[in-house]
């Protein structure tokens, strides 16, 4: 019995396609001119991931907040008084130092040849498959942007935003309702701020009451772990359950009403979103245990190509915070 059940989920898993690289990119795009560049990435990743195993959160958002503003680029890596980085909605991205760190040694190894948005996108698969996740061929060949503005970082996935706000945003990315529930489940490793959602605990739409959707156990947790009258700089994770390792919990407390993130729980409140949250959150492991894992490489794969810049566009840069 268990033989033909595993038959049929290879079958099936097997006539699902995976997604294409879009924009020019291709696997392996470094074999000939930088051989070691992808096993560089990932002993520096595992060398941090050993000392602090929730880089690899930092790691991931930071990828996902270069790829919604001026494509994947590593236009979020350029330092300035007016650089993407410096927006409200970058508050507490962390990472860079292990994207520093790969950089020189690539430089090193192989000068001008390795961009940072590259380093960006492999660093982040290198992290999901360090905490338990899935891992995937990563389509390189992206080049650096030499545009990095916090007027334009609005294009971002705000914790405040409608499920529409949030369809909206991935739509215009080229992304669409799978991708974008999909994609929040990479909320089931990190952590966030107190102060950005807790406003839900003791005064959601300034009633002064908490927000309905959360269930009783959770705001009682959150409470105690965001106490009212502080900076809200107090840490909590975003899956309390597991929050070091990549797995369905994030969706099961979506179902249940206990996530953190206002956007993230108002994912059960769409007929449409719901659907996929459900199908994620099942109960018995098997074909439903292992889609989530399946489809994140796909959704990965398709937010890595967005407006990407390849051939003879950007540059590579020497400095991943400085322009050439």
């Amino acid at each position: 019995m268990e033989i033909n059940v595993l038959i049929v989920i290879s079958l099936s898993l097997m006539l699902i396609p995976f997604a294409k690289p879009q924009g020019g990119l291709k696997t392996g795009f470094y074999s000939s001119t930088c051989p070691k560049a992808e096993a560089i990435v990932r002993s520096t990743v595992e060398a941090h991931f050993k000392d602090d195993p929730t880089v690899a959160a930092g790691l991931l958002r930071l990828h996902f907040h270069d790829c919604f503003v001026e494509g994947c680029d590593g236009s979020i890596l350029i330092k300035g008084k007016s650089a993407e980085i410096t927006a409200l909605a970058n508050l507490g991205l962390r990472g860079f130092e292990v994207i520093d760190d790969a950089k020189t040694q690539l430089e090193a190894l192989c000068p001008g040849v390795v961009s940072c948005a590259d380093i960006l996108a492999l660093a982040a698969r290198d992290s999901v498959d360090l905490s338990d996740g899935p891992n995937w061929p990563v389509p390189t060949g992206r080049r650096d942007g030499r545009v990095s503005l916090a007027s334009k970082v609005s294009s971002l996935p705000s914790p405040l935003d409608s499920v529409d706000t949030q369809r909206s945003k991935f739509a215009a990315k080229g992304l669409d309702d799978k991708d974008l529930v999909t994609l929040s489940g990479a909320h089931t490793i990190g952590q966030t701020d107190c102060r950005f959602f807790r406003y839900r605990l003791y005064n959601f739409t300034t009633t002064g009451n908490s927000d309905p959707s959360l269930s009783q156990s959770a705001l009682a947790q959150f409470q105690s772990l965001c106490p009212k009258n502080t900076d809200g700089t107090e840490r909590v994770a975003l899956d309390i359950d597991s929050p070091t390792k990549f797995d369905v919990n994030y969706f099961k407390n979506v179902r249940d009403g206990n996530g953190v993130l206002e956007s993230d729980q108002r994912l059960w409140g769409d007929p449409t979103t719901q659907k996929i949250v459900r199908n994620y959150a099942g109960t018995f492991r098997g074909l439903l245990g292992l889609r989530f894992d399946f489809e994140f490489k796909n959704s990965m794969i398709q937010m890595s190509s967005i407006e990407v810049k390849t051939g003879t566009q950007g540059e590579i840069r020497k400095v991943c915070s400085k322009i050439n």
